[in-house]
């Protein structure tokens, strides 16, 4: 039987470029929040200083994490209104800070990467949620993302 400590640390296939690029912005924009770096200051650094990442990303790939970090940074005043919304009784600095990146870079693909489907957004997130966030992460950021998605409209 594998517990939920092994799943979470076992080694992910599939669809890994995109989602190791996911797990970069979500990194970057930890530093950038909670260490209160600015956004191009942790682009220029994060990849020195990041092996691991910087190891199994292409190009193209640390592109896409720049891009959505920056991205989630540049709007992330549009953004939290979003997720505030679907938040009943949740302020958004009161959430965890890594539920609250998450739902933040979730919602920036919602409304600026129409070509990924909403499923494909959410599922992302999910699995995000299971690697950075706690026991509870998984269902508030499930919940959320479904309430902003039939908001949208967005299938």
């Amino acid at each position: 039987m594998t517990t939920r400590t092994e799943r979470r640390s076992a080694p992910r296939t599939g669809r890994e470029p995109r989602h190791r690029a996911r797990e970069a912005a979500v990194q970057m924009l930890y530093q950038w929040e909670v260490g209160r770096s600015p956004m191009p200051d942790v682009t220029q650094t994060f990849w020195l200083h990041d092996e691991p990442a910087a190891g199994t990303l292409t190009e193209a790939g640390r592109a896409f994490a720049e891009a959505l970090a920056t991205g989630v940074a540049d709007t992330v005043g549009a953004l939290d209104p979003v997720i505030v919304e679907a938040a009943e009784h949740w302020r958004i600095e009161r959430m965890n800070v890594m539920d609250r990146l998450i739902l933040r870079l979730a919602v920036y693909e919602f409304l600026h990467e129409p070509a990924t489907p909403s499923r494909v957004i959410i599922n992302e997130a999910l699995e995000l949620a299971r690697s950075f966030g706690n026991d509870d992460s998984v269902r508030f950021v499930n919940g959320i993302l479904d309430a902003i998605r039939r908001r949208l409209e967005r299938e």
